[in-house]
């Protein structure tokens, strides 16, 4: 399975909430664990602005560009505005595009960068610029290597932005099991939502999300799975409120994986959240997906 990434990956933040150097640490680790080799990387082209406006809206694009967004739009993204934050998210898009083409020749693959659900198409928001999830799935439409596509988002927060895309069209199905009492604030209706309590563990969340899933693919005929793995539903996260342990986001990994590999729908990943007071636990649950999607693939 092949892992896509770039060391431009890294958002330039500084000391923020958002650990953009997760990205580095998620490399060095699955390599020092033998989860993956060297060649298994693969460096992502930047999107082009043609694949950037499938979705988003030209004025924001040249925006982010050339520098203009406004002092009000700049504290909408939550996260410092910078030339390397766009080239950045230019080249997450490219990775989840390449994702997705590859996930459909080998059965998954991951872009450890990306998953920015929050982003609509004429701006950004909590911490997401450009929604490379749908960036993603309307390049590869517009290629027609797919028409059908599923979003599973697992984030401790609604995909929002994902949703607000999608409504309406009956070629993407987007499903998000999220916090009920968290950002954002309001929550578009995602095609299916699964609301969980504050505290929520493990039980509880498996439980709903097999039967979202379930209910999922009995509806719709997916030809690929976005598959979302935020960190953040882990209990020791900063930005969330559910109780989940590193062993119940490893047995959702494997529900999502087993679920697509039954089907034999091909599955990209996209990492998302993650805001763990050490750093290292993120890191290790997204590397725990990685090991959990090659056990699938292999």
């Amino acid at each position: 399975m092949k892992l896509i990434y770039s060391d431009q990956y890294d958002l330039n933040l500084g000391d923020h909430v958002f650990p953009s150097i997760k990205y580095r640490l998620i490399r060095e680790k699955v390599l020092r664990d033998g989860v993956a080799q060297p060649e298994d990387f693969v460096e992502p082209p930047a999107a082009s602005d043609d694949d950037i406006a499938l979705v988003h809206h030209r004025d924001y694009i040249r925006k982010l560009q050339t520098g203009k967004l406004s002092y009000l739009e700049i504290l909408r993204l939550e996260i410092p505005y910078s030339p390397e934050l766009v080239r950045a998210v230019w080249l997450s898009a490219g990775g989840s595009i390449l994702a997705g083409r590859l996930a459909l020749q080998d059965g998954a693959c991951a872009n450890i960068g990306g998953g920015f659900h929050h982003a609509y198409p004429d701006h950004g928001e909590g911490f997401c610029v450009l929604n490379d999830i749908a960036v993603a799935i309307r390049r590869l439409q517009k290629d027609r290597i797919i028409e059908r596509a599923m979003t599973v988002d697992c984030d401790v927060h609604q995909g929002n932005g994902t949703a607000a895309i999608f409504a309406g069209d009956p070629s993407v199905f987007t499903l998000s099991i999220h916090q009920a009492n968290n950002y954002p604030y309001p929550k578009p209706p995602s095609t299916l939502d699964l609301n969980l309590a504050d505290g929520a563990g493990d039980e509880e969340y498996l439980r709903e999300l097999e039967k979202g899933l379930d209910q999922a693919l009995a509806e719709f005929q997916a030809e690929i799975i976005l598959y979302v793995a935020g960190a953040d539903p882990y209990r020791e996260d900063q930005l969330g409120g559910l109780k989940l342990t590193l062993e119940g986001l490893e047995k959702r990994d494997r529900l999502v994986f087993g679920r697509a590999h039954a089907k034999k729908i091909p599955v990209a990943v996209t990492f998302a959240g993650g805001y763990a007071r050490h750093v290292e636990d993120t890191v290790t649950i997204h590397t725990n997906t990685i090991r959990v999607a090659k056990e699938f693939t292999s």
